[in-house]
């Protein structure tokens, strides 16, 4: 089964995407700010990470860059899920590593498949 990490402060939806995640056969993980995501993906190095943007603590662009610089933890896939939709925004999370950019809000069946995308491509 699958973990996925989702690290968001908007407690609310994250729980919504949890149950989601779940029905799908998914494990979910839970963060509410960037340091505490941070920690958990290095405890727990779950399969694919879900990344609010704006978070306390830490944003999601500095959790993302810290990730994907650190072999370790490169190959986990890390889909930035935002309100932020701007151009400019999308090319900071294209620049800091982030797989995938999913504004939000968001279509269900859209970031199922982006999941399946990511968790099925060859490392």
């Amino acid at each position: 089964m699958p973990r996925i990490l989702i690290v968001d402060d908007e407690v609310q939806l994250a729980t919504v995407v949890q149950m989601r995640l779940e029905a799908h056969g998914y494990e979910v993980l839970m963060a509410h700010d960037g340091e505490e995501g941070l920690k958990k993906a290095k405890s727990e190095h779950p399969d694919l990470i879900m990344l609010d943007v704006m978070m306390p603590k830490m944003d999601g662009y500095k959790v993302c860059g810290l990730l994907k610089n650190d072999t370790r933890y490169s190959k986990i896939p890390i889909i930035l899920f935002t309100a932020r939709a701007q151009q400019d925004d999308k090319m900071i999370g294209a620049e800091v590593g982030a797989d995938a950019y999913i504004t939000k809000p968001f279509e269900p069946p859209v970031l199922l498949a982006k999941i399946e995308e990511l968790l099925h491509q060859p490392s």
